[in-house]
């Protein structure tokens, strides 16, 4: 989007205009652009427009009944943060005991909006005029929210009164994600480069980042790395640091629905051993920041196998941070002896999991030439490096 477009968008008449319209999912988007251009309106406006009309209904996963009124970019809508765990970036910084946060790449505001709603001053950079222009609009609701079109990296270290800052480094170009931490924009090198000025530094980062690119705690500078699920989707790790880290190390923090969780540990392996009766599936948060061996320990539990996140034990365990099993029956994996299996217990639906072996569920399914009312669950995979297929149940049916 260019930001005569952004300032199209923002005129009183076409904001008008869009909340006016029916929601994007009970029209026709082509015949109904072709009535609005019928009215007279200009052909580009309409697209605009119908574009608002489809992000507002997408954002409303990310952030409710709050994407009513904010104007988005598809791309600025991909990068922002869910709601709550916004809100959950705010409440660290209030707790924390900040006074003026620098947003240092705002993107569409939602971060500096949650920070706004605590009462927090907010300064939100942005480079690109179009989304600035955007972002002001999304902020509008805030008078200490004030957004600069600037690049942050060079002009933060000169505004008066800001005592903390957070970043969310784009992620994302035209050809895919950036997974490297130097090929983010601003690198992410960059972004810590700042904790002198400003200790108290909150980092959004991506869930694959390498954990040696995590810097190391220091007495000075404390560092938490934080990855989050929500209802089962990573959705983000975050570098806490200074004053807003609450413990050292790797935390994994499990949200579903109003109910959330923490593992805290050092990202050290388990020890592997026997199947037992039951099979754990790890969140994705668990295993991302390397937490399998710390939750085996809480949970008196062992690695499948010492290169897979599955963990088993003898007794059922109730926890919030995997998904537990109840082993069936376990075989040697091949297409032939799981079909085999599978009809023999009137299987027609079956839920396929695989880690640690090179099968795709997709191509499996129909060679196994399900037929029958039952359903099943199948885990693929390695059990002390042979491929091993495990018919199991579900805990929570």
């Amino acid at each position: 989007m260019d930001a005569a477009t952004a300032r199209l968008l923002r005129a009183p008449e076409t904001l008008a205009l869009i909340d006016g319209l029916p929601p994007y999912d009970a029209i026709e988007p082509l015949s109904f652009g072709s009535r609005l251009r019928a009215q007279g309106l200009d052909g580009a406006l309409v697209a605009a427009v119908l574009t608002q009309a489809e992000l507002r209904l997408k954002a409303r996963a990310k952030l409710g009944d709050f994407a009513a009124g904010m104007l988005f970019t598809r791309e600025g809508l991909e990068q922002a943060t869910r709601l709550s765990v916004a809100a959950r970036h705010a409440r660290r910084y209030a707790e924390a005991g900040c006074t003026r946060v620098a947003d240092l790449t705002s993107g569409l505001g939602v971060d500096a909006m949650a920070l706004a709603a605590l009462g927090m001053p907010v300064v939100a950079f942005e480079l690109d005029e179009a989304t600035a222009l955007l972002a002001d609009h999304n902020l509008r609701h805030w008078d200490d929210a004030v957004v600069v079109h600037a690049d942050s990296m060079t002009t933060v270290r000169g505004v008066d009164g800001v005592d903390a800052a957070f970043a969310d480094p784009a992620r994302r170009t035209g050809r895919g994600r950036r997974h490297d931490p130097r090929d983010y924009s601003p690198a992410l090198d960059e972004v810590l480069a700042l904790r002198d000025a400003l200790p108290a530094l909150g980092v959004k980062v991506g869930p694959g980042i390498p954990h040696d690119a995590i810097p190391a705690s220091t007495p000075a500078s404390p560092v938490e790395a934080q990855w989050v699920s929500v209802d089962g989707d990573v959705v983000e790790a975050g570098l806490w640091c200074g004053p807003l880290a609450r413990h050292e190390g790797h935390a994994a923090l499990v949200i579903r629905g109003d109910e959330s969780h923490e593992l805290v540990g050092d990202p050290v392996p388990g020890e592997a051993g026997t199947l037992g009766e039951y099979l754990y599936e790890p969140d994705g948060a668990v295993i991302r920041a390397g937490l399998v061996g710390p939750l085996a320990d809480r949970t008196d539990a062992r690695l499948v196998d010492p290169t897979i996140a599955y963990l088993t034990s003898d007794a059922e365990t109730a926890t919030p941070f995997a998904r537990g099993y109840r082993v069936l029956e376990a075989m040697p994996y091949s297409t032939s002896r799981l079909a085999k299996a599978l009809r023999e217990r009137g299987v027609g639906r079956v839920e396929i999991k695989k880690r640690g072996i090179d099968v795709t569920p997709e191509r499996l399914r129909p060679q196994l030439k399900l037929r029958g009312p039952e359903s099943a669950t199948v885990v693929l995979t390695r059990l002390a490096g042979r491929h091993t297929a495990l018919l199991v149940e579900p805990l929570d049916r």
